[in-house]
């Protein structure tokens, strides 16, 4: 025997909390055999009805779970929402023919999707991003005995108790001691007494846009500039010019020497008239930004 067809009323914790605690208490407790003929007719058929009064009937079983996760300080309706969510989710992969309650399976379903709920809106930065995090998140607060921070052994027997670093509790013990805080700082009531806004010390003089567009710019012109007047040069002096500033592998003096028949020296000075030669037609500023621009100093 089932529990018939039951009318759906706009249920919507998020609006009156109290009348929605107050519908939902109407809605029948499935007895054993109820829940499976309603399971099976789901599981079986695809029957909608009989899976929308599966939801209905363990719809207080959700805020039950909700009320458990007050200490968020989240908006209770906003967690049987997503509660909600995780039930129907449940009942749509639950097979009857396993021989456990709905209840007992939809539990982790509907927990799933409240700490998915709490992570995202608990703080603006996430406290819990691993599998380790999240499982002291929300075991932390439960495991500890007193207010004040944890000492040495409370943490080594929180660590071993949760299967994890004793390094990971302390982490997460201060990112839930910490506070979310606004970048530009609070209004001018509170301007005493609020703490210095991340504004003041966080801001980097160097990443200034304008700055950066206009060092891009300079090293660009540098940079062709360098390069029209490495070709003004003649072809040996600017293969020595080349070989020893602007390859991956800079060859030596004595390479260069072997390679054209002459002295150590006489490449040095190759070298040295090519480079005056160069700073006459850029000037040595514009030489050293050229050549910084490819990550090199002048000489």
């Amino acid at each position: 025997m089932t529990t018939g067809t039951l009318s759906l009323p706009n249920l919507a914790p998020g609006r009156d909390l109290d009348a929605y605690m107050n519908t939902i208490s109407a809605f029948p407790v499935l007895t054993v055999e109820q829940e499976r003929e309603l399971a099976m007719r789901f599981y079986e058929d695809n029957d909608l009805d009989a899976a929308r009064e599966l939801v209905l009937c363990h719809l207080r079983f959700v805020v039950h779970l909700a009320r458990s996760y007050g200490g968020y300080g989240l908006p209770q309706g906003d967690l049987i929402q997503e509660g909600n969510v995780g039930l129907m989710k449940a009942v749509k992969r639950f097979d009857p023919n396993v021989g456990v309650r709905l209840v007992s399976f939809a539990v982790h379903w509907i927990k799933a999707e409240m700490h998915e709920f709490i992570l995202r809106n608990w703080r603006i930065v996430k406290v819990a991003t691993t599998k380790a995090q999240r499982k002291l998140f929300f075991n932390l607060r439960s495991n500890k005995k007193k207010l004040g921070w944890l000492n040495q052994a409370e943490t080594q027997a929180i660590a071993k108790d949760l299967g994890v670093a004793p390094s990971v509790v302390t982490q997460m013990e201060g990112r839930l001691a910490s506070h979310d805080l606004a970048f530009d700082g609070y209004g001018a009531d509170d301007k005493d007494e609020a703490p210095v806004a991340p504004v003041h010390y966080l801001e980097d003089a160097s990443s200034n846009p304008a700055d950066v567009v206009a060092n891009e710019d300079a090293e660009r012109v540098a940079t062709k500039a360098l390069f029209q007047a490495i070709g003004q040069l003649d072809e040996r002096s600017r293969d020595i010019l080349e070989s020893r500033w602007l390859r991956d592998e800079k060859e030596t003096l004595q390479t260069l020497a072997d390679r054209y028949g002459v002295s150590a020296e006489r490449i040095r000075q190759l070298e040295k008239n090519a480079m005056r030669k160069i700073k006459k037609a850029m000037g040595q500023d514009g030489l050293g930004a050229g050549l910084s621009s490819l990550g090199l100093e002048a000489a």
